[in-house]
């Protein structure tokens, strides 16, 4: 998502800090809540620079939410996702991962944990097979972020990995 959206997040972030008094520009933060309300809540807000001008032309004034089919109408049903589509999204081709979040559940384990679990040794091959496809995937997280190398780090399923182990 953010390397998808990167620049129209900056944008949103710059809109979100700048006010401007002289020309009655004040702080909006609303396309940087547009932005996380995708990613967190599954939205789809259509996220185009566009939207962002101070001063839009008409046709850029209001920003569609796709879901809502009484918006705009600019991007055609032909191009959202359908159900099977994002059905399959929340699903992983690879084994290794749907076997670690059936390990990990609704729970939180340590790497040692989940390699005990799964009955391998060598740490390097889980960390490559199992668990850094599962993280890049989206169905596991740390649960220390801001630490990778914390010393209680613990790992545990996403909303997408929940979504799975419930199925």
């Amino acid at each position: 998502m953010f390397a998808r959206h990167s620049w129209y997040f900056r944008n949103a972030l710059v809109r979100a800090n700048y006010r401007n008094a002289v020309e009655s520009v004040d702080y909006s933060p609303v396309y940087l809540e547009r932005f996380f309300r995708n990613l967190l809540l599954g939205e789809q807000w259509d996220l185009r620079n566009r939207y962002l001008h101070i001063q839009p032309s008409e046709e850029w004034r209001a920003q569609p939410n796709l879901t809502d089919r009484t918006s705009t109408g600019q991007v055609p049903d032909k191009l959202l996702p359908s159900k099977t589509q994002m059905h399959n999204k929340l699903h992983s081709d690879n084994p290794n991962i749907m076997k670690l979040i059936g390990i990990i559940g609704e729970q939180s384990l340590s790497v040692k944990e989940m390699m005990a679990a799964i009955e391998l040794k060598h740490r390097e091959n889980f960390l490559n097979l199992y668990l850094s496809p599962a993280i890049k995937e989206g169905f596991v997280k740390m649960l220390y972020l801001n630490a990778p190398r914390h010393p209680r780090q613990k790992y545990l399923l996403t909303a997408k990995g929940i979504a799975v182990y419930q199925e």
